[in-house]
């Protein structure tokens, strides 16, 4: 991160596809993370699956298809501890999700 330059213009992410060859998993995973995802789909494109995080970025969950999935990837997440599915002790942890992307998790209480 570049603090040593006020001037410049920050950037913020919108949005967030995540490409998946196994799209089941990957929901369970991250709706267990306590996304609330919902059912869509654009068109004649592909089903997918969409949460609306708290400041208003949308995280997507696409299969793969014949493109592969998202691969190589590190998705940092900042979760009260009462979203969560399972128990976790707040603080940060490092998670894999189902196709093995690296999962920040930063839990509050």
């Amino acid at each position: 991160m570049n603090s040593e330059n006020p001037g410049l213009t920050r950037a913020q992410i919108s949005l967030l596809v995540v490409y998946c060859v196994d799209l089941p998993a990957c929901l369970d995973f991250y709706r267990g993370l306590g996304l609330p995802f919902e059912r869509e789909r654009h068109g004649h494109g592909p089903e997918h699956h969409a949460a609306v995080l708290a400041d208003g970025v949308v995280f997507e969950l696409y299969p793969a298809g014949t493109g592969g999935s998202t691969g190589r990837t590190r998705i940092g997440l900042v979760v009260a501890s009462t979203s969560l599915r399972t128990a976790w002790e707040p603080g940060v942890h490092v998670l894999r999700d189902p196709e093995g992307r690296v999962v920040e998790l930063h839990v509050t209480a």
